[in-house]
């Protein structure tokens, strides 16, 4: 036996203070654990399959049996796996299906505890199996050593909790290398270290094992105070440091609730749970209504930008197709709405705005270049050429083939398009899939179908964005959740002021002096260019899913709020049935 199985030994049976074994429950040395460790083709059950599985039992610290097998996926093993894990498409060839290794693995761990390091990983394609095979999946209890080490470990001591990781600081006696036996048999090493340290916190049976994983950690019972004292209002909730700076923003209905959830076992993620170390207030910012909490939220994330946010830290980093203003304009990818001229957009990255930019480009004779063409400069012959006149593709202005007058056409029919009339780019795009298609150029028709799908989705996105923007004011209510109504006031897109209508204002002299006390004191805004106007997209966004929510309605317009009749609104759900449906 192994210093460290013995040591296990002694800490489980000769506990501090005796008791009944109904006390005690199942002493963790009367526990049988199957630890177990999966190889597999990628990180997703429902599109990667099993290559191998490896498993040791022990119980008392001690080992009484492996199980081991290479598995066939079924299809390609990925190169980047094979370089991983050293498996390859020859080694799995001879070896046996899922479906024949899960039955032989089930019946090897009957009865026993499963353990994995990162256990919803290897639970979650062993489930899949299972059901892929039509078997029901037996009730294991699962210990998460991942999970635990967590719970015992300081950051002091390692810096993350990878098995690699923990493998060096519990010296196992077997080196994970990416080979599911090997760190099976590592996990086991590092399973009985953590049971060790848990005997510091008296846990000496599978029900208190079972019990501790899914307490908060000490660090989050800690801080439980930070929660006192909030109110149960919707608002935003603003964690900060010692020194003032903000680690995280979020937002809820109910900040005293939502607060309290970050110091209970519910809250599980490693990046909220080292915030919470670090943090040593909690701020609240008490909002009328939650559409006021969710775009605040929004507003102080951009401009803080803290550190423990993911979601919407840099809007400024969103992607635009401008229409550039000069004498012959061209199609541009800029990150800002500077010039009052037309916009499609945002795009998620460069390479989107690129296949809409090449949809526009299909169905208007914009000059491709990327010189800034002047009439000075064709008149001197300076300008420079491309082969792109001869393909029919351009009416060369560069070198005054193209009067500025026949180039205007051009241009009034792009600025058309981007703002208004989706039809002539979906026509010449349907146009081409079809003749590819006919031509069995699957490919290539599939390509043009992605370019038309960026193009109508900036197209929508614009087009709502651009008629919210172009509205002076807008004011709408919406149904509170405890009676009453909710009142939002949205100028240039820009929500600049929200108050609620309470129950009790039942005659309509009441509501409208509640109205007219929140336009009143809302803020001034003033129209800026581009089709976001004042406000970031995911405000705009934000504003948009509220007013098309259930019981919405317009209280009054100044301006129109409209998406036009041709636009690309219409063309999305065409699109998603492209997606849906690609033979058809």
């Amino acid at each position: 036996m192994s210093v460290r199985a013995r040591t296990l030994a002694r800490m489980v049976i000769g506990g501090g203070i005796q008791g009944t074994l109904d006390d005690l429950g199942t002493p963790l040395v009367d526990v049988t654990f199957v630890v177990v460790d999966l190889e597999t083709t990628g990180g997703s059950p429902a599109e990667s399959a099993i290559t191998e599985i490896g498993a040791v039992k022990v119980r008392g610290g001690e080992q009484i049996g492996e199980f081991a097998t290479l598995v066939d996926p079924g299809g390609p093993i990925p190169p980047f796996i094979t370089v991983l894990t050293g498996i390859t498409q020859q080694m799995v060839t001879a070896a046996p299906a899922i479906g024949a290794v899960l039955p032989a693995f089930l019946e090897f761990a009957r009865g026993c505890v499963l353990v994995a390091h990162n256990a919803p990983f290897d639970m979650g394609f062993l489930r899949a199996a299972c059901a892929a095979e039509g078997r029901a999946w037996p009730a294991f209890p699962v210990v998460d050593t991942a999970d635990l080490a967590r719970r015992v470990l300081t950051r002091d001591e390692v810096p993350n909790c990878k098995l690699a990781t923990l493998a060096r600081f519990f010296r196992t006696a077997t080196e994970p290398c990416h080979r599911a036996l090997a760190d099976a048999r590592a996990t086991v090493d590092v399973l009985h270290g953590l049971i060790e340290r848990l005997g510091a916190f008296g846990v000496r049976s599978l029900e208190e094992l079972k019990t501790f994983a899914k307490a908060p950690t000490p660090e989050q019972r800690r801080k439980r105070h930070l929660a006192d004292g909030l109110p149960s209002a919707p608002g935003v909730y603003v964690f900060e440091d010692a020194r003032g700076e903000i680690l995280y923003v979020g937002k809820s209905t109910d900040l005293r609730s939502r607060v309290r959830s970050y110091f209970t076992a519910s809250e599980t993620r490693r990046r909220v749970r080292e915030m919470i170390g670090i943090a040593e207030r909690v701020r609240p910012i008490i909002c009328a209504t939650g559409l006021e909490a969710e775009v605040r939220e929004l507003r102080l994330i951009a401009m803080h930008k803290p550190r423990y946010n993911r979601r919407s830290r840099f809007p400024e980093r969103a992607i635009w197709l401008k229409l550039t203003s000069e004498p012959f304009p061209r199609l541009s990818v800029v990150r800002e709405c500077r010039d009052d001229v037309a916009y499609l957009g945002p795009f998620s990255s460069a390479r989107v705005a690129e296949e809409a930019r090449a949809a526009l480009h299909e169905a208007v004779p914009l000059r491709q270049c990327t010189q800034r063409l002047t009439l000075r400069l064709i008149e001197r012959g300076r300008a420079r050429t491309c082969a792109l006149a001869e393909l029919g593709r351009c009416g060369s202005p560069c070198d005054g083939r193209e009067p500025i007058e026949a180039y205007e056409r051009h241009t009034a029919l792009a600025r058309a398009v981007m703002e208004g009339d989706a039809r002539p780019v979906v026509a010449a795009l349907q146009t081409r899939i079809d003749r590819l298609a006919v031509e069995l150029r699957y490919e290539e028709a599939a390509e043009q179908r992605d370019r038309l799908a960026a193009f109508v989705r900036a197209a929508a996105r614009c087009q709502r964005l651009s008629a919210l923007s172009g509205c002076a004011e807008l004011v709408a209510a919406r149904p509170g959740f405890g009676g009453g109504w909710e009142l939002a006031v949205v100028r240039h897109g820009r929500l600049a002021g929200s108050g609620v209508v309470p129950p009790d204002a039942r005659t309509a002299v009441a509501v409208r002096a509640h109205v007219d006390a929140v336009i009143a004191t809302a803020e001034t805004v003033a129209p800026t260019a581009g089709p976001a106007g004042t406000a970031s997209v995911e405000e705009m966004e934000c504003v948009l899913r509220w007013l098309e929510s259930p019981g919405a309605r317009l209280v009054e317009l100044d301006g129109t709020w409209s998406c036009p009749v041709h636009g690309a609104e219409g063309m999305r759900e065409r699109i998603q049935r492209a997606y849906a449906n690609p033979g058809v």
